[in-house]
């Protein structure tokens, strides 16, 4: 998880604070120590850490929280806005051309994860935005990008314009500009070239391309891992180039975040995306206030709900709703249900998003393990077709065949089949207690067991 450590040692430092009828000087004094040393930890540049720091202890030492009813809760309140500001305060979206096509340079260091980022960033404009990108294959020095890009086209189906390694990336990105024209394409997405570290030759032929397709978006894609190495990487590239913002890879990895929390203030250009694993569809647009909230543990509701929104089919949802009231719900529609929840993201990263799941028993400090869905859906996918339907037909010999299918223990099929069985009674004895009413019903999902 991003910030795992940074969000462990903020939690509790102002957990101490909301439990405080009052707040004094020294109370604040030694927060703001624990702060600094939780920030200097995460990789957070000393710079910044000292500023950051300064705000929060010179705002809560004033008179809105040492005279408040509530100071603890106020305290809390200054550090998730000043977390806030430090990620960028807003939200910054991407551009739009007032006469498409709009035009993105995707730039960066060999290794930073650039050409599927290019991608990544194509499929979110697509299913978010409703757009028609152009993925453009401007990299002729590893023919090795060319065929990624390929690839994740293909995978994507969203076109990629290529002229192999022997044309000029210059050209290549003009040509790629004309074709989206004439195709009435709405983004022009340009994977450029990248080097093992900066330098002229690199510099030149990127500002060659700049210079003759005026891009509406120059977009850094830098490591997340790399902490400040980052941050310089970000600067440098501001100097020649004038970019519009970053994008961060792997920051699913990466347990510091360092670079997220230095990287506006060093550099002075807003992180427009983070990548949160490596599937084509595991970008996301970064939002400040939603990531201060993550990390001081209070959720991040709305992003759930875009989550669920983006990969929960609505039809199919309210069927298993009529199901589940019907008492009809079996083990196809348990695997169907199971599929769209791990369509949104790790489990872990879901259980985050939720306000107080970090305090909730059970839940505190729990490690899901995501290979237990797999495990469950090798088990139903050993069932035949009337065993799915029916699981009232199991006895010792079917389950013996299934667990030697899946491959999993004796007592894991029968703990499934237990929780099944139970969960089923459970929605009945609901669906009697309301008589079977339909309530209002926001879109969703229900994921009845794990």
């Amino acid at each position: 998880m991003a910030f795992e450590g940074l969000a462990d040692r903020l939690q509790s430092t102002i957990k101490k604070m909301t439990g405080k009828g009052k707040v004094s000087e020294q109370d604040v004094k030694v927060m703001a120590r624990e702060v600094r040393l939780a920030l200097l930890e995460a990789d957070v540049n000393f710079k910044v850490v000292r500023e950051f720091v300064k705000r929060i202890r010179e705002r809560a030492v004033g008179s809105e929280v040492l005279e408040s009813l509530t100071p603890g809760q106020q305290v809390v309140k200054i550090v998730k806005e000043e977390l806030t500001d430090l990620m960028g305060g807003e939200q910054s979206k991407i551009a739009v051309a007032e006469r498409p096509p709009t035009v993105i340079m995707m730039v960066g260091l060999q290794g930073a994860g650039k050409t599927t980022t290019s991608g990544k960033v194509a499929n979110l404009l697509r299913k978010k935005h409703n757009r028609k990108p152009l993925l453009v294959a401007a990299d002729v020095y590893r023919p090795a990008a060319i065929d990624q890009l390929q690839t994740v086209g293909k995978q994507l189906n969203i076109p990629v314009f290529e002229k192999g390694t022997g044309a000029n990336p210059v050209d290549i990105a003009t040509e790629a500009i004309d074709y989206a024209k004439e195709e009435k394409l709405d983004y022009v997405i340009i994977d450029t070239a990248g080097r093992l570290h900066i330098d002229d030759e690199l510099m030149g032929e990127l500002n060659q391309i700049s210079d003759r397709v005026s891009p509406h978006e120059i977009l850094l894609v830098v490591d997340a891992m790399t902490g400040q190495d980052a941050v310089n990487v970000a600067e440098n590239f501001d100097k020649q180039l004038n970019l519009s913002g970053v994008v961060l890879t792997k920051l699913d990895g990466d347990t510091r975040g360092g670079a997220a929390l230095s990287i506006k203030s060093v550099a002075d250009k807003p992180i427009k995306f983070i990548g949160t694993g490596e599937k084509l569809d595991q970008l996301e647009d970064f939002h400040p206030e939603r990531m201060a909230s993550r990390i001081l543990g209070m959720g991040d509701v709305l992003t759930l709900i875009e989550k669920a929104e983006a990969n929960i089919d609505e039809k199919k949802a309210k069927e298993l709703e009529e199901k589940m009231r019907s008492a009809s719900f079996d083990f196809n529609d348990f695997l169907e249900q199971m599929e769209q929840v791990k369509s949104m993201g790790p489990l872990d990263e879901l259980l985050n998003m939720i306000p107080g799941a970090n305090k909730m028993k059970g839940l505190k400090n729990v490690q899901v393990d995501d290979k237990q869905l797999t495990h469950i859906e090798a088990i139903v996918k050993s069932m035949t077709k009337e065993e799915r339907e029916d699981p009232n037909l199991m006895n010792p010999s079917r389950k013996k065949r299934i667990a030697k299918g899946s491959g999993r223990p004796m007592a894991e099929v029968n703990r499934l089949l237990k929780q099944f069985n139970e969960m089923r009674k459970m929605m009945k004895q609901m669906t009697n207690m309301t008589g079977g009413k339909k309530g209002k019903r926001r879109k969703g999902f229900n994921f009845p067991m794990m």
